[in-house]
């Protein structure tokens, strides 16, 4: 009996890993479809998770089985959590550099708009979570958790997305997926068109725009030749920040825990600020992070996508997508104002932070070759950290709360 069961979860793994790659390879040539400029870049695993989700979720349940039982969920559960882990550690890493320096140097622009931003879509959510609720069929506990994943969705925020699906509970996870594909794709064309048009529409001068962003840059790059290497690609760095923000993340306080998306994030970014001990480095090197981020985020999208796929059809209305649109527009148009005329930001600034702000990083590979200069990304990445950290608390404050 215990041979047969092996058997069986040999053959279940391998289906697993065989559908796991079959989304991948499909996801990634949908979003290199690209039409006047514009592509789906990453979000096209989650578009074909999701379709999978919808027509073939089955099976997977026929398929992952060990004996009568099939571990569909759970198998898909693992995938995601690999995924969170690589990819939050990843952003973490990235962002530390520069996160605490910016926090202090830049906190009446950058770190203000990144505020604002993100309180104006969770103001919107909140607003849409009252008044749809009144024309909604679901109950205030479902409808909540399928509007916490517009809300994840129309920001394109995986740690939001994350944060959202571990505060809501097994019952309604699945629906707060079926929400961010919704306002997902939106979320991503939208922020990518923005940054696309508004130069146009002010007719800005590209030239003159790079050069007062040029003149804003400041170069910190660090210095770690001389630093004693754990291994090549600092993997074992890597490692050891993982396992402390998992743990870090597990650590609870009257039902209120940052959960591994905080965790992992604030211990990375403590790593990533301060870049060695003595004379050991703990950061991973760039080409590392970039890898990790990449994949993370294509196994978090499909362990999420697919799981959420099964319950879409059940639960899409129309409604649903301007929602989401909503939530992607207004926090734009406001930040963009607000930026312009009351933090009187150069335009690049402006935009640079705007895509931070809205944790589009889609929109930013856009935006540096509208703009032709990779000074755009400082912006961004001055921004990015406290609008990541804010949405993933408010997605739980959200939760727990109303």
């Amino acid at each position: 009996m215990t041979g047969a069961l092996g058997l069986l979860s040999i053959k279940s793994i391998t289906y697993l890993t065989f559908t796991v790659f079959l989304i991948a390879a499909a996801g990634y040539l949908l979003g290199r479809v690209t039409i006047k400029g514009i592509n789906l870049g990453t979000a096209g695993v989650f578009i074909a998770a999701l379709l999978y989700g919808c027509f073939f979720y089955s099976s997977l349940e026929t398929n992952l089985v060990v004996g009568d039982v099939s571990f569909a969920k759970e198998a898909l559960k693992i995938v995601e959590n690999v995924g969170l882990v690589l990819f939050v550690s990843s952003v973490g890493f990235i962002a530390g550099p520069s996160f605490f320096r910016n926090l202090k140097k830049n906190y009446k622009s950058y770190v203000s708009l990144g505020l604002i931003i993100i309180l104006a879509a969770v103001l919107v959510t909140v607003a849409i979570i009252f008044i749809g609720e009144r024309f909604s069929t679901e109950d205030h506990e479902s409808f909540k958790a399928l509007v916490a994943g517009l809300l994840s969705g129309a920001l394109t925020s995986t740690p939001a997305f994350s944060a959202a699906k571990e505060s809501v509970g097994a019952a309604h996870e699945d629906l707060v997926a079926v929400g961010n594909g919704i306002a997902y794709l939106f979320g991503v064309i939208g922020v990518v068109l923005f940054v696309q048009l508004v130069p146009k529409f002010l007719k800005a001068d590209m030239v003159v725009e790079r050069q007062k962003i040029m003149a804003d840059s400041d170069d910190h790059s660090k210095d770690d030749s001389d630093l004693i290497k754990l291994d090549d690609f600092g993997l074992c760095a890597f490692s050891v920040a993982a396992i402390l923000g998992i743990i870090v993340g597990c650590i609870g306080y009257k039902g209120f825990s940052l959960t591994v998306t905080g965790g992992c994030l604030l211990v990375t970014l403590v790593f990533g600020h301060f870049g060695h001990i003595g004379k050991v480095s703990i950061m991973p090197s760039v080409t590392s992070l970039k890898v990790f981020r990449e994949l993370g985020l294509m196994l978090f999208l499909i362990g999420a996508g697919v799981a959420g796929g099964a319950s879409f059809i059940r639960y899409f209305r129309p409604i649903y997508v301007i929602y989401g649109a909503i939530i992607t527009i207004l926090p734009m148009i406001i930040g963009f104002f607000f930026s312009r005329f009351v933090m009187k930001m150069p335009l690049l600034n402006t935009l640079g932070s705007l895509t931070g702000g809205m944790t589009s990083t889609p929109a930013l590979g856009t935006l540096i070759s509208t703009a032709g200069t990779e000074n755009v990304a400082a912006a961004y990445a001055s921004t990015y950290p406290i609008a990541l950290i804010t949405i993933v608390l408010a997605s739980k404050l959200m939760i727990m709360f109303l």
